[in-house]
């Protein structure tokens, strides 16, 4: 898996363009659902990543890709859950996440924030 292009709002992985926040689990790519999410959007300013979506945990590491400028919250619940489970957690800008996993793919999952 290659990721060839970020942009705000868009994505290419594999020459598939994506206009929407991903998650790659196993080197499968699908849309991140953040509808469970969204009852927290008032409290974080924006909906967060939180334990209530599908996270791909089955990975020694697990990258969050936080938008073009690094805004999308984590709620605590998600750095709890990584620990719990021995993942480690690497919360990037989406353009640093994806640098991260071109040249760290094995055993990496991760969710791709492609806006702010």
């Amino acid at each position: 898996m290659v990721i060839e292009d970020f942009t705000f709002g868009s994505i290419k992985v594999d020459g598939v363009e994506y206009d929407h926040d991903i998650v790659v689990d196993r080197g499968h790519i699908r849309k991140r659902k953040k509808g469970p999410s969204k009852e927290f959007r008032n409290k974080f300013g924006h909906t967060p990543l939180t334990t209530r979506e599908e996270i791909p945990w089955h990975c020694q590491l697990l990258v969050i890709g936080t938008g073009m400028d690094g805004h999308l919250p984590l709620s605590p619940d998600v750095k709890q859950e990584a620990g719990r489970r021995h993942v480690q957690l690497r919360v990037l800008p989406t353009e640093q996440a994806i640098d991260l996993l071109n040249t760290h793919p094995s055993r990496t999952n991760a969710i791709l924030h492609v806006t702010c």
